[in-house]
């Protein structure tokens, strides 16, 4: 059986936990393969809203075996808080939820560093969550992180002072104050927390899978155009975000990738710095971001809104191989009686194109727009196709006819149960 790969195809906050959670029924494993706790999926079921960081998003169903596949960074403190977040939902977490030992560790330093870093680059800051995560991938490369096997190692105290010592000479060099004794104190509690869990090899846990014939998703964190490699660098995550992040990430064969769903909103956020060709920065954006509650899931912050970028959903879906289109929160355009989709770009000399220029972050291209008319009415409660207002069937048919793949879920709302399934989703 394949692996179907389930990913943003935007700057991250698309949806995806959503998608995954309503998916999970189809599928045996869920897998998480990059990122850590600077995701935020949320879902939203029964009038319940919950977020989830490091998670997989199939958590929720009992009977789905949920994996953190090695291609994470995992920050023990916050996971233990996201278990007990989930104890009023009596999971028997310690059943279906597995931890790659050869997922890395973020120690409190890294996120220590973060913030060091972040602060010196003044003006020029990238953006960071703050939460670690580009440090303990630095660390990762530089082969001298610390992975959740070590966990259970006898000498783990040994390893994790001398990486820390590294840090703080690190620290001392940025002259970053501090107080690590009570950060310290939570992650060794959150450590031995962990080591409940089963801590396995999880590339033979879901290569089992696939020789039994079982059906996998894997989920990824972020957005295709955050990609380390693919995106706006260096304005990026610190992790291959693409589908081939799930081979690496999980250790899948090339071969057994299966469907891969591109999930991208019907307009366009970003969170952080970084080019954003259609970002809206008047009331039009205001009220997207109002309309849409686009405030981070992880941070809180206020998300940068615009209209929809073809020339960019079009590159993430070549990069990633998309089979499948999802769109994500028709529902927040409803306000408009106008919607713009950029088809292409001017660049600064006049040409027209539509490619991402590499120099995307060092110049300023120029939208160019196509205006079709809203459907200014409430898609509260329609479950079928035909149902949805003529003016969002012809959005969805302009769509399809750009990017040359059927859109098979429209999500209309929410909960999870706001949603419309067209063609195999169905």
């Amino acid at each position: 059986m394949a692996v179907d790969v389930l990913l943003g195809l935007q700057w991250g906050d698309e949806g995806k936990g959503k998608i995954v959670d309503v998916l999970a029924p189809r599928y045996q494993v869920v897998a998480r393969f990059q990122g850590g706790p600077n995701a935020g999926h949320t879902l939203e079921f029964d009038g319940f809203k919950h977020v989830l960081h490091q998670i997989p998003s199939g958590i929720f169903r009992q009977e789905v075996q949920n994996i953190i596949g090695n291609g994470v960074v995992l920050d023990p403190i916050i996971f233990k808080k996201e278990i007990e977040g989930l104890a009023h939902f009596n999971l028997d977490l310690k059943k279906n939820l597995e931890i790659s030992k050869k997922a890395s560790i973020i120690l409190p330093t890294h996120r220590l560093l973060d913030a060091a870093y972040e602060l010196a680059k003044g003006k020029e800051k990238i953006g960071s969550t703050l939460k670690g995560i580009g440090p303990t991938y630095t660390d990762k490369i530089s082969r001298q992180g610390l992975r959740v096997g070590d966990m259970i190692s006898p000498n783990f105290p040994e390893k994790y002072k001398a990486l820390v010592d590294r840090h703080k000479a690190i620290l001392d060099v940025y002259q970053y104050e501090y107080d690590l004794a009570e950060a310290e104190a939570a992650f060794f509690e959150a450590v031995d927390f962990m080591k409940q869990f089963p801590l396995v090899d999880s590339e033979y846990s879901v290569n089992h899978a696939i020789t039994e014939g079982k059906t996998i998703l894997a989920e990824g964190a972020q957005g295709s155009l955050l990609d380390v490699d693919f995106g706006s660098y260096p304005f990026v995550t610190s992790s291959n975000t693409v589908t081939a992040g799930a081979c690496t990430g999980l250790g899948v064969a090339p071969k057994n990738i299966g469907e891969v769903y591109g999930i991208f909103k019907a307009y366009a956020t970003r969170v952080g710095s970084g080019p954003f060709p259609t970002e809206l920065e008047d009331e039009v954006g205001e009220a997207m971001r109002q309309e849409g509650r686009e405030f981070g899931s992880t941070t809180g912050r206020p998300r940068r809104c615009g209209w929809i970028d073809l020339p960019a959903l079009k590159y993430a879906m070549m990069i990633n191989g998309v089979t499948q289109l999802i769109m994500m929160k028709a529902d927040v355009l409803n306000i408009f009686e106008e919607i713009q989709v950029c088809t292409a770009y001017e660049m600064p000399d006049g040409t027209v194109t539509d490619q991402i220029p590499f120099e995307i972050t060092d110049i300023k291209v120029k939208p160019i727009y196509s205006t079709l008319p809203g459907w200014h009415c409430s898609l509260e409660g329609m479950r079928d196709f035909n149902e949805l207002p003529a003016e969002l069937t012809n959005y969805i048919a302009f769509l399809e006819k750009h990017l040359n793949l059927p859109i098979n879920f429209i999500s209309t709302g929410p909960d999870r149960e706001a949603c419309v399934l067209r063609g195999s989703l169905a």
